[in-house]
């Protein structure tokens, strides 16, 4: 179905917006105005088949009160019924023609099934006791209608009010689905920020006690060169600041992502800033060689802090625990997805070492996990382990476009 055009949806947006008040009040001021058109005056709710009485100020009055009220059927839905009911018996009973306004029983039951919120099981029994008692005024006045009559009326009129009940039901199950999916959502969303304070705190503190202890050495060594130590421990705690200030921001936002936000997209982490987070590296006396293969394309925020998140965590651990040693950092853009491999130099390991070596860290272990769960997230893979030849490797294929935009087949 192709979509309404925009001169089309607009009177339906302004509608939509509006009070409740107002809708109803033109529903019941229309149904008020058609009971007085010639043409429609067969149509109508019809029980009591009585001796039909001439028109008088009184069935006019009567006829407007089986319509007016329902421009209050869903703020108050009790009185609107007992007010439309009422006045119905009453036209029932005194034996006025068939009126179009009598169909206003009709939407009096199903708002009182629907929006009706207290004494609801009391309200259901003094309609049918109400009813009843009309069946049994009717029936002492003269009425041809049979038990079986007064039944299927019955009948019809407790349908509208169940069918009212189930879209009653039925909002509050979506209301439920949609609390279910906000908690989620929100869960989420904390496992995710927990996920990018561990990538950002351990990062720049692991480079800021690297960068320290390096200027501490200098101190005692070459006084002269201790100030750029130092500048760099400094320079990677306003880096971390930055981060973190973004992260805030992300906590802050109800329900919006502060990354797509253009405010806060100087502090993002995205792909064009890995050359930013090698030269800290470098600064905090890692060797780091950088590549990139392929031609850079614009990604979504998720795919490009994937990204990101993997060659930073990468390098955090080189600098943990393969101090001093080459790290090879190689990006390649394709059309379809981003390949990050990151290598770091060591003496090979043994047979028996290497098992122990693919075991998580038992003193955290959080970041090539989060890592991993961070890639299936967006549809990708991430595989890191010790290379036969020596040294580690983390190796991570991210889909171009999360498995969310993604066309299915």
């Amino acid at each position: 179905m192709s979509p309404q055009a925009p001169w089309r949806r607009a009177p339906l947006d302004w509608w939509e917006e509006r009070d409740v008040l107002l809708k109803d009040g033109v529903l019941a001021l229309v149904l008020a105005l058609s009971a007085f058109v010639p043409t429609l005056s067969p149509i109508g709710a019809q029980i009591g088949d009585l001796p039909e009485r001439p028109a008088s100020a009184l069935g006019v009055g009567l006829v407007l009160a089986q319509s007016l009220p329902l421009a209050a059927r869903r703020r108050w839905p009790a009185g609107c019924l007992a007010v439309v009911a009422g006045a119905f018996a009453a036209h029932q009973a005194l034996g006025f023609a068939t009126t179009f306004g009598s169909l206003g029983l009709y939407p009096a039951l199903y708002s009182a099934g629907a929006h009706q919120v207290r004494f609801r099981r009391g309200l259901a029994g003094a309609v049918s006791a109400g009813y009843a008692a009309l069946a049994l005024v009717l029936d002492r006045l003269g009425s041809p209608q049979g038990i079986a009559d007064y039944l299927a009326f019955y009948l019809t009129l407790a349908a509208f009010w169940l069918v009212g009940s189930t879209a009653r039901t039925r909002r509050a199950e979506e209301a439920q689905r949609r609390r279910l999916a906000a908690e989620v959502a929100t869960s989420a969303e904390r496992a995710r920020i927990a996920g990018e304070l561990h990538d950002v705190v351990t990062h720049h503190v692991t480079a800021m006690v690297v960068q320290a202890d390096a200027a501490q050495f200098l101190l005692t060594s070459a006084p002269d060169k201790a100030g750029e130590g130092l500048s760099a421990v400094s320079d990677t705690g306003r880096r971390a600041l930055t981060e973190l200030r973004y992260l805030l921001d992300v906590l802050e936002a109800t329900g919006e992502s502060a990354s797509a936000d253009p405010a806060h997209a100087d502090r993002a982490p995205t792909l064009g800033r890995l050359g930013d987070l090698v030269e800290r590296a470098r600064r905090s006396g890692q060797p780091v060689e950088f590549g990139e293969q392929g031609e850079r394309r614009a990604q979504s925020v998720d795919v490009e802090l994937a990204a990101y998140r993997v060659v930073q965590e990468a390098l955090t651990n080189a600098m943990k625990h393969a101090a001093g040693r080459t790290t090879r950092v190689l990006v390649r853009h394709g059309e379809e997805r981003i390949e990050i491999k990151v290598t770091t130099d060591g003496p090979a390991a043994s047979p028996a070492a290497a098992p122990a070596a693919r075991e998580p860290d038992p003193a955290g272990g959080r970041g090539l996990a989060g890592l991993r769960a961070r890639a299936r997230m967006v549809g990708g893979e991430l595989e890191a382990g010790p290379r036969p030849e020596g040294g580690f490797e983390v190796h991570a294929t991210i889909p171009s476009r999360p498995a969310s935009e993604r066309p299915r087949e």
